[in-house]
C-alpha cells in the first residue's frame, strides 16, 4: 500500500472516530463530565504509557527534562486541551451536540485568525472574506440562540490554540500526547479519590459494562490522534483539511438525525453561512497549492 493511500485511511479512520465522539459519551452518562474528563485524562497515561513503553520509547523523557521551555509549552498545552475536551463532553452530555459540531466547523477560520493575530501572517482577500462571512454566521447564531454560541466558540478557540501550541513545539504525537496527560493526571487523580471518598462516584458503581467504557475513554483518546498523525506525515495538507469536515458532519448528523436536536431555520441560516465560508476558505487553499506547486514546478532546473 503507497503512503498517501494508507495517509488517508488513517486520516478517513481518525475523523470517523472524532465524528462518532457524541454517541460514545451519551453511554458515559450517569457520570458527570468533570468525572468523565478525569477518567479519560488518566487512562489515556496508562494507555500510551503502554503503547510507548511496547515501542521502548520512554528515553525521550529524559531528552524533554532538558528543556524548560517546551515543558512550560507542554503545560499550555494540557490547559487548552483540558478545557476542550471538558466543554466537549460538557455539550454532549448537556443534549447540545450540534453546537459542539459547530464548534469543529468554525476552527478552521479560528486557525486562519490565531494565524493573523499571533503569527502576523497575511491573508489573500478570498481568506478575509471567509473570515468576515464566518463573523456573520455568529451574529446569526447568536440571535437565534439568545445567546453567544459560547460552547462553539470555546471549543473552536480550545482547539485552534492547541494546535497552535503543537505545532510550534514540534513533539511526536504518542510522546506529547502522554506527557500532556501526565500533567493533568494528579489534579484528575485528586477530583477522582475526593469524588470517591464522598460518595458520589459513579465509577464502579453503575455497571460493569459502565466502568469498562470509562476505562476505555484513554484509548478512544489517543487512537484518533495517533491516526491523525499518522495521517499528517502522509499527506498534503490540502488533503487532511478536506477531511477534517468529515468529523462535524458527523457530529451534526448525530445531534439532529440521533438525538433529535433542533435545528430552527435560524439555525439552519447561520451553519449555512459558516458552511459558504468554509468552502470560500477550501476553494482559495485549493488554489494556492496549486499556484504553489506550478512555480514550484517552474523554478526546477530542467533535466540534463
Amino acid at each position: 500500500m503507497t503512503p498517501l493511500r494508507l495517509g488517508y485511511l488513517y486520516g478517513i479512520g481518525a475523523y470517523l472516530l472524532w465524528g462518532f465522539f457524541p454517541l460514545c459519551f451519551k453511554l458515559l452518562r450517569p457520570a458527570g463530565p468533570p468525572e468523565i474528563l478525569a477518567h479519560r485524562v488518566v487512562w489515556s497515561v496508562v494507555f500510551v504509557a503502554l503503547l510507548l513503553a511496547a515501542l521502548r520509547n520512554i528515553g525521550f523523557l529524559r531528552a524533554l527534562l532538558r528543556r524548560p521551555r517546551a515543558l512550560a509549552g507542554i503545560g499550555v498545552a494540557a490547559a487548552l486541551i483540558a478545557v476542550n475536551w471538558g466543554t466537549y463532553i460538557y455539550g454532549v452530555n448537556s443534549d447540545r451536540v450540534v453546537e459542539t459540531a459547530l464548534g469543529y466547523f468554525i476552527n478552521p477560520l479560528v486557525v486562519v485568525l490565531l494565524g493573523v493575530t499571533v503569527l502576523r501572517e497575511r491573508l489573500r482577500p478570498a481568506q478575509w472574506a471567509a473570515l468576515g462571512v464566518g463573523g456573520l454566521a455568529v451574529v446569526v447564531l447568536t440571535v437565534d440562540y439568545g445567546r453567544l454560541p459560547y460552547l462553539a466558540l470555546t471549543l473552536a478557540l480550545s482547539f485552534g490554540g492547541y494546535g497552535l501550541v503543537k505545532k510550534r513545539l514540534g513533539l511526536p504525537a504518542a510522546e506529547g500526547l502522554f506527557v500532556e496527560s501526565a500533567v493533568l493526571a494528579l489534579p484528575a487523580l485528586a477530583y477522582l479519590g475526593w469524588l470517591t471518598a464522598a460518595g458520589d462516584a459513579a465509577f464502579g458503581h453503575v455497571s460493569a459494562g459502565h466502568t469498562v467504557l470509562l476505562m476505555l475513554a484513554g484509548a478512544a483518546t489517543a487512537i484518533p490522534l495517533l491516526l491523525f498523525a499518522g495521517a499528517a506525515n502522509r499527506l498534503p495538507l490540502t488533503s487532511l483539511g478536506m477531511i477534517q469536515y468529515l468529523a462535524p458532519i458527523l457530529q451534526l448528523g448525530c445531534g439532529v438525525l440521533v438525538f433529535h436536536e433542533p435545528m430552527p431555520p435560524a439555525r439552519l441560516a447561520g451553519f449555512a453561512l459558516v458552511w459558504a465560508a468554509l468552502i470560500v476558505f477550501t476553494v482559495d487553499a485549493l488554489r494556492a497549492s496549486r499556484r504553489a506547486r506550478a512555480a514550484t514546478m517552474a523554478a526546477a532546473p530542467a533535466p540534463a
